[in-house]
């Protein structure tokens, strides 16, 4: 007797997981250089060669203190800046020299976060079925997800996905591009990893006085990389369920173009931010949230843990202000900017490192702060804002 041939829809079905994707652990590492805020106006303007303009050292002193951020990790030492003197200026052309630390770093710190989430995860790197590597630095081929591969020993028919040059809204873009890759290929394991390092963006202030936003980014951005490993249908007791991802979406926000951007040339990356950043993001908070809760019933946005990129504590305020927020939905995100700064990509994945850290030791019943359902927020250039629905697992006891 013949066997049963299968239709096209047949096979579709046979290749999909039954449940959600889930978040099953999660890994972090930052350089071991920190960088104290409350002494970096000092440094900044000492390793910048720009003692001579006073005035502009007094404004970036303010921003600092604004920032409400103590600390960042940086990759870049002092030394470092001395043997590549021209990254220190504000247009000097240095990319070669930022692509060539580079080049080795990203893949480097990113190794460091995904040894963790795979020791935490507990199961053989041949598990590993998928690869999603992002950063807005290193841009060589093979990349950065090439290199992680070699690094980590995985097997060389992991299938990759490399993301480059998306921001700081890509922390949403990588779960949900994880979402559909881990619900769409039965027992797929995917290890996702963002790892952002500022050589990229460091530069030194303009003699004119002018380019502010540059003294923002200099004040706001740290380095770190974060990594995740999801996959749907957790095989237990040997995996557990963080978070699950739930669904996801991304939009474009209205008057918004070109209040974020950034360009890559020989002297590096420029970023720019508008000031009008945090009013269109607050502007249009609400209606993500409606959109994206409704099919549930929810409504009351305090009924729900929030993980927000910390892009600055402006965009933060304004935020809760808009949708009359407690302020302990944003302990974990404010949290995260004190101690980190913006890690762009990689700062939604130690928020939610942290928060199921501090769900555990305050006893909550889930790693959502005893909230069952969540959101995670990227904010980005474009503006471009990237909503995920997130549930949250019981807290397990450990062994």
């Amino acid at each position: 007797m013949a066997p049963a041939v299968l239709s096209v829809l047949d096979m579709m079905r046979a290749q999909r997981a039954d449940g959600p994707a889930t978040v099953l652990a999660i890994g972090t590492a930052t350089p071991a250089k920190c960088v104290y805020q409350a002494d970096y106006p000092e440094y900044y303007f000492r390793v910048t060669n720009s003692g001579h303009l006073p005035d502009l050292k007094e404004k970036f002193k303010k921003i600092c203190e604004r920032s409400t951020i103590k600390k960042r990790h940086m990759h870049m030492t002092e030394e470092l800046f001395q043997q590549n003197p021209q990254m220190c200026a504000f247009d000097g052309p240095s990319l070669d020299a930022r692509q060539a630390i580079l080049a080795g770093e990203v893949p480097r710190l990113g190794a460091a976060a995904a040894l963790k989430a795979i020791k935490e995860w507990g199961q053989p790197l041949s598990k590993i079925t998928h690869l999603v590597f992002c950063t807005r630095q290193a841009v060589d081929m093979p990349g950065a997800d090439y290199q992680l591969l070699k690094m980590l020993g995985l097997d060389p028919s992991v299938r990759r996905v490399m993301l480059y040059q998306h921001g700081c809204f890509a922390g949403g873009t990588v779960l949900r591009v994880a979402k559909d890759l881990a619900e769409n290929n039965l027992g797929a394991r995917v290890l996702v990893v963002c790892s952002e390092i500022t050589a990229v963006t460091f530069r030194g202030p303009s003699a004119t006085g002018s380019h502010l936003d540059n003294l923002v980014a200099q004040a706001l951005f740290g380095d770190g990389a974060a990594a995740v490993v999801v996959g749907a249908d957790p095989e237990e007791p040997m995996e557990r369920s963080l978070f699950q991802l739930v669904s996801a979406s991304q939009t474009i926000l209205p008057e918004s173009d070109g209040l974020i951007g950034a360009t890559l040339r020989e002297a590096g990356l420029s970023v720019h931010i508008n000031k009008d950043v945090p009013t269109i993001i607050s502007k249009n908070i609400e209606n993500a949230l409606v959109k994206a809760f409704a099919p549930l019933g929810i409504d009351d946005w305090n009924s729900i843990f929030w993980v927000a990129h910390p892009g600055g504590p402006a965009i933060l305020d304004m935020v809760e202000a808009k949708v009359s927020l407690n302020k302990e939905r944003m302990g974990a995100t404010r949290h995260v900017l004190s101690e980190y700064g913006n890690m762009s990509s990689a700062s939604v994945l130690f928020i939610l490192d942290e928060m199921r850290k501090r769900s555990a030791e305050d006893g909550h019943g889930t790693t959502g702060e005893g909230m069952d359902w969540g959101v995670l927020f990227g904010f980005g250039p474009g503006l471009t804002l990237e909503t995920i629905v997130l549930h949250s697992a019981p807290i397990v006891a450990s062994a």
